[in-house]
């Protein structure tokens, strides 16, 4: 991380919401519910009544996956046009800030797209927080990185006190907008990012028999937001051994949702061509009536 770029600090408690304290290696409410920061410097805020299985989201073996195919640099344009787009005060029409720019990413994986902001925005004061459902991801994120605040977490319930954040990013993910919407502050911008219909088309080819038809997009701003902009970023990329493929497909859910066979045309490739296709798009948090 930047030496600009700070720990996030405004915790909810999951369990009554309220404020969080550092203290003494844990966070703690008011009301004496305590969680302990690991070894490696993240903290669980999923407790078991809230999760959906005994260890949601990506495995260990996806996150070594997606970590050893993104430092590869494939996707470092998506990266750049994240952090340029997070930090474009003045097409955002923003402000003069007052303390430095809150930032969560929802859903970080192992942090790669948060570390890429922190070097962009490197003369930039930041408070970073990454958050996602995967132990492992944060495990894997919180070595790599001290300077933000990790945490495990649902997007759900996010564990962050209302209107604290300047940005929430969505990148790939699952949005809950509902909870996005009531952890910005009034003027706070939501950036998502979504994979177009073709985005890695020609993997998609390999591997299912028939590809579906794309869904409808969504129509309007979600409740709480008006629209910014919207974008899309396409560019051609080659991945160029058996590892580095296996690695792209282990790190997305078509490992799960192919067959054997597809799975085993894919283990077959030693190198493809791929386009990547994503759509950002940035919705402003609007004050409630």
């Amino acid at each position: 991380m930047s030496p600009a770029s700070t720990p996030f600090m405004a915790l909810a408690c999951p369990l009554d919401g309220a404020a969080l304290a550092r203290r003494d290696g844990c966070w703690q409410c008011a009301a004496g519910h305590t969680f302990d920061i690991a070894s490696q410097g993240y903290v669980n805020l999923l407790p078991v009544q809230h999760k959906r299985s005994r260890d949601p989201g990506d495995s260990k073996e996806m996150v070594v996956a997606r970590r050893r195919f993104l430092e590869a640099g494939h996707y470092q344009p998506i990266a750049d046009a994240i952090s340029a787009a997070t930090l474009d005060a003045a097409t955002l029409n923003a402000p003069a800030q007052a303390g430095p720019l809150a930032c969560l990413d929802a859903g970080c994986g192992e942090g790669y797209y948060l570390r890429a902001l922190a070097a962009e925005g490197a003369a930039s004061a930041l408070s970073l927080i990454g958050l996602d459902i995967s132990k492992w991801a944060v495990l894997a994120a919180a070595r790599k990185d001290g300077d933000a605040t990790w945490v495990v977490g649902s997007n759900a319930r996010l564990p962050i006190l209302s209107a604290t954040l300047d940005r929430v990013l969505c990148l790939f993910g699952f949005p809950v907008h509902a909870e996005f919407a009531r952890v910005l502050k009034p003027g706070g911008v939501l950036l998502q990012l979504d994979a177009g219909p073709a985005h890695l088309r020609a993997l998609r080819q390999i591997i299912y028999p028939q590809l579906k038809a794309e869904r409808a997009t969504e129509l309007g701003p979600p409740a709480g937001f008006e629209l910014l902009d919207s974008s899309t970023l396409q560019f051609d990329f080659e991945v160029g051994s058996q590892a580095a493929i296996a690695d792209l497909l282990t790190m997305t859910p078509h490992l799960y949702r192919t067959s054997p066979a597809g799975r085993e045309r894919a283990a077959a490739l030693t190198r493809i061509a791929l386009g990547a296709d994503v759509r950002l798009t940035r919705y402003r948090r609007i004050a409630a009536a």
